[in-house]
């Protein structure tokens, strides 16, 4: 829900923590629950060239943030940064604060391998370790993570495999390979290796792009339901499934100097439908991208 009020008014809140305001009127968004996620003036370059400036917002426990622009605005490039995917490259440089909870993500104390355990992902094609077995596959975080116990990783394999809507199809041949499983069901199957640690925040990029429509709305479905578990952040291109999956949505354009920025946050409905920048018009309704 969205109240206008005074610019000038005061809120509790500075200025930087309300992006993609333009003068004039603040929004003000209700959450459904505490903030997980806090990013704050986040900046992606590689070789010391931006690639995604100045952004901030929040993510908060119970809903699903998407992350919307048209290609190379940097929606993927955010999205790795969340839990320092890009770590392995050398070239890449991420300023700025993102804060899981209490924990400084890119603190010089902050275990990168831990913190994914913290804040899981999911890419656009299905990645399961096609020699491994459904099982192995649903509990290999947990075995590297030092889970030994037999009964533990029993436990954890079928809830997480009924978390990810794939338990009832795939109960009666878990010692199978994971090549064996269809487009749709080798996602799902990825979804339930990135719950089974129970992660706080669930990333996604483009997770139904290599999919058919079937399998596109199963997945759909099955996000849906998994916001109740865990708290999602999601890269999509398509528009329709931001508005059907998402309760929020950050808005990500490039800029002049080829640097995606944020244009934009909040509520998906108001997003869509009454957003404050004409360039977000222009976008959902189609002009470009």
């Amino acid at each position: 829900m969205i109240e206008p009020i005074p610019a000038s008014a005061s809120l509790g809140t500075e200025p930087d923590d309300l992006p993609g305001v333009t003068s004039g009127q603040i929004p003000v968004i209700r959450p459904q629950g505490d903030t997980v996620m806090r990013l704050r003036d986040v900046a992606v370059s590689f070789s010391g060239r931006s690639a995604v400036r100045g952004v901030s917002f929040d993510v908060h426990e119970g809903e699903i943030t998407a992350l919307i622009g048209p290609s190379g605005s940097g929606k993927t490039t955010l999205l790795r940064a969340l839990n320092r995917m890009h770590d392995a490259e050398r070239s890449a440089s991420v300023t700025g604060s993102i804060m899981l909870g209490d924990l400084d993500v890119y603190a010089p104390s902050t275990d990168a391998t831990l913190l994914r355990t913290r804040v899981g992902m999911v890419f656009q094609r299905p990645n399961p370790f096609p020699t491994m077995s459904i099982y192995e596959n649903a509990v290999a975080g947990l075995r590297f993570n030092g889970v030994r116990k037999k009964a533990l990783l029993d436990e954890a394999a079928e809830s997480a495999l009924i978390a990810a809507a794939l338990w009832d199809s795939v109960h009666d041949r878990l010692k199978t390979h994971a090549s064996t499983l269809s487009g749709g069901e080798q996602q799902r199957l990825c979804i339930a290796r990135a719950l089974a640690v129970e992660p706080d925040v669930l990333l996604m990029d483009e997770p139904t792009s290599a999919l058919d429509p079937i399998a596109t709305k199963r997945i759909e479905e099955l996000v849906g339901e998994l916001k109740h578990r865990v708290t999602i952040v999601i890269v999509t291109h398509n528009m329709q499934q931001a508005m059907r999956v998402s309760d929020q949505c950050a808005f990500l354009l490039m800029g002049e100097d080829k640097a995606g920025e944020l244009v934009e946050f909040g509520p998906t409905a108001t997003l869509f439908s009454e957003p404050s920048d004409p360039r977000t018009l222009d976008y959902v309704n189609g002009r470009f991208g």
